[in-house]
């Protein structure tokens, strides 16, 4: 072989390699093997997947905020009640309908399946650790849900299936939520962020009467997050298109939440606090007025803002003063009125408290000498002269 035809053939193989790197670089320059971790999946019985990826990504493991970059947080709990209007996108459809389900059937099946931890409801106390977290066999049991042993279940992993028509979901009329309101520095705004979610059942007694509520068990909502996000929902009646997810409704904070609690040292609910259902309204309303206005008192004011608050100001001051207007002849009439009733009433004798006054004037009127006297009439005649 010729040295020409050498250096012919090795400036080809440079060429191929040279468009080979350009086309994995095009590509992104990664190629996974098809049993590799991240291509791991979870398939759901509705078809619905769910990566690690995206539990990574929804999980907590993604967030890098710490307790240092917030300077402020509140713990409200809320009781979100599913005859609102505004919340009924958790309780319909009661059935499955074309992949679509609600938000009590996603959370028990996954919990029975073992995909996501419950806790144990504590009144107030909530801990999300190993030690209060529940097993699930004693929640069917202890709320008459029946079930059956899941394909792969072991003693220490066990997981439980529940017929579709086994589940009570006519009977999770509502939901109580955690919210953790925090400063973030990083964003410099106040955010209200979901940390827990428990359904609550409703069921009357042998002898009927008022239902009484049970809450089943805490979920973490970022445990939750992943299998939210894959499930649309309609939230309007006059559009039917999915157009959010159940993630999407509780990051929002698209649902109407009544405040029960907050976190306190005494772990009080705000009924003990309050026992009068004026004062309770009262109160949850300047809760829930000091965390929408909390950025108001933050950030110093634009000259728009200024400029509409003096006007509003000389507008309501403007309204005073007609008021004041408008009630000036009523009080000028009331007050001839006062006078008038107290020239009709009868005068008393005055002739005692003259005589008395001029005897005093008489006995405080001092006597002058004749030398003085004398004294000031050559003064006066000399004037006159």
């Amino acid at each position: 072989m010729t040295p020409k035809r050498i250096i012919i053939l090795a400036c080809a193989a440079l060429l191929t390699a040279g468009a080979v790197y350009s086309q994995d670089d095009a590509t992104g320059g990664v190629r996974r093997r098809s049993g590799g971790r991240d291509s791991r999946q979870d398939r759901q019985q509705d078809g619905t997947v769910v990566t690690e990826r995206m539990q990574a990504f929804y999980g907590e493991e993604n967030t890098s905020i710490t307790d240092a970059d917030r300077q402020w947080m509140r713990v409200i709990y809320r009781n979100i009640d599913l005859d609102k209007d505004r919340n009924a996108p958790l309780y319909f459809p009661e059935e499955p309908v074309d992949g679509q389900e609600n938000l009590f059937r996603i959370i028990l099946r996954h919990v029975a399946e073992g995909r996501v931890p419950a806790f144990e409801y504590l009144d107030g106390r909530e801990v999300f650790t190993d030690r209060y977290r529940v097993n699930m066999r004693d929640v069917f049991d202890r709320f008459g849900i029946p079930f059956t042993a899941a394909k792969g279940s072991t003693e220490k992993n066990p997981k439980y299936t529940v017929d579709e028509n086994d589940v009570p979901t006519n009977e999770v009329l509502s939901y109580f939520v955690v919210e953790r309101w925090e400063f973030d520095t990083r964003r410099n705004r106040l955010r209200p962020v979901v940390e827990a979610i428990c359904p609550v059942l409703h069921r009357s007694g042998d002898f009927g009467g008022e239902a009484l509520k049970y809450p089943m068990f805490w979920v973490k909502f970022t445990d939750l997050r992943p299998y939210l996000a894959a499930q649309t929902i309609f939230v309007d009646d006059d559009n039917n298109l999915p157009t959010c997810s159940y993630d999407d409704f509780f990051t929002l904070n698209m649902y109407d939440g009544e405040i029960y609690k907050t976190r306190n040292l005494k772990n009080r609910s705000m009924v003990q606090m309050y026992s009068d259902p004026d004062d309770l309204k009262r109160a949850q309303d300047s809760i829930q007025g000091r965390l929408d206005h909390f950025e108001d008192k933050l950030w110093v004011p634009t000259r728009e803002e200024v400029l509409a608050a003096r006007a509003k100001k000389e507008a309501e001051a403007e309204g005073k003063s007609e008021l004041a207007g408008e009630t000036a002849p009523a009080a000028e009439s009331a007050v001839s009125a006062s006078e008038e009733t107290k020239s009709e009433r009868p005068k008393r004798s005055t002739k005692r408290s003259t005589k008395k006054s001029s005897k005093k004037y008489k006995e405080q009127k001092p006597k002058s000498s004749g030398g003085s006297s004398n004294a000031v009439r050559s003064v006066r005649n000399r004037k006159k002269r």
